[in-house]
C-alpha cells in the first residue's frame, strides 16, 4: 500500500467545480435520498435528544436540507473547505433553514479545525472521510470527532468501502473491517452498520462515557 495522499481530481473551492457536481451527484446516484433518510431516522431513534448536530464535509447542503426540514428542533454547524459548496448550499436551504445554520470554512485536514465549535449530541458525514485523501488518516480524524461529542451521543459516518461490492482504489478507501477498526481505535465503541447502498456503507458509533479521546 503507498503512503502518498491520492490526489483529487477536481478542486472543490472552485465554483465551476463544485456546481459541477452537485449536478451530477444526485443523477449519478439518485439512492443518496435513501441514505439522507438512515441519517434522519438514527437521529430520531437515539436514545439522547439530538439538539445540536455538526456535519463534516457539509457541501451543496443536500444532507443538511433533508435533516432540517424533518426535524425543526436541531440546530446545524456545516463545516466545509470550500466557500464554493457553502454558496450552493445557503442556495439550497433558502433564509429560514440557514436561521438555523452555521457555515464554517475549515478543512478536517488541518490541526485545530474542531477549534471553538462546541461540542454536539450528533456528528454526521456522508461520504467526505475519503476526501483525506488517504485511509491512513482516518483513525486521527474519527479520534477528533470523538473529542466533539457530548457522552452518550453518536457519530454517524457515511463513507466508500473498498473490497467486494466496492472501490477498488485500496490507498483511498477503507475495507468494512478497516472502517470498523479505525473507529474502534479512535476511542468509540463498537460501531453498528446501519446500511449499505451501493458502494457506501453507514456506521453509529457511540460515545458511552464522558472518557473522550483527546484531539
Amino acid at each position: 500500500m503507498s503512503q502518498d495522499d491520492v490526489p483529487s481530481p477536481i478542486d472543490l473551492r472552485r465554483l465551476e467545480d463544485a456546481r459541477q457536481w452537485e449536478q451530477s451527484a444526485m443523477a449519478t446516484r439518485p439512492w443518496r435520498a435513501a441514505l439522507f433518510a438512515l441519517f434522519c431516522d438514527q437521529i430520531v431513534a437515539h436514545s439522547l435528544s439530538i439538539t445540536r448536530v455538526l456535519e463534516l464535509g457539509s457541501g451543496p447542503g443536500f444532507l443538511a436540507a433533508h435533516l432540517l426540514g424533518r426535524l425543526p428542533e436541531i440546530s446545524y454547524v456545516a463545516l466545509d473547505f470550500s466557500p464554493a459548496m457553502h454558496s450552493l448550499a445557503r442556495t439550497r436551504l433558502g433564509e429560514a433553514l440557514c436561521t438555523r445554520v452555521r457555515f464554517v470554512e475549515r478543512s478536517f485536514k488541518e490541526d485545530g479545525w474542531w477549534t471553538g465549535l462546541g461540542t454536539f449530541q450528533c456528528v454526521v458525514t456522508n461520504q467526505a472521510v475519503h476526501e483525506l485523501r488517504h485511509k491512513r488518516h482516518a483513525p486521527r480524524l474519527h479520534a477528533q470527532v470523538l473529542s466533539l461529542i457530548e457522552p452518550g451521543g453518536c457519530y454517524l459516518m457515511c463513507d466508500h468501502f473498498s473490497g467486494e461490492g466496492g472501490m477498488t482504489d485500496n490507498n483511498l478507501y477503507m475495507t468494512k473491517r478497516e472502517h470498523e477498526d479505525a473507529l474502534t481505535s479512535a476511542g468509540f465503541g463498537p460501531p453498528q452498520v446501519i446500511g449499505t447502498v451501493d458502494t457506501l456503507i453507514m456506521y453509529r458509533a457511540t460515545v458511552a462515557s464522558d472518557e473522550r479521546a483527546g484531539a
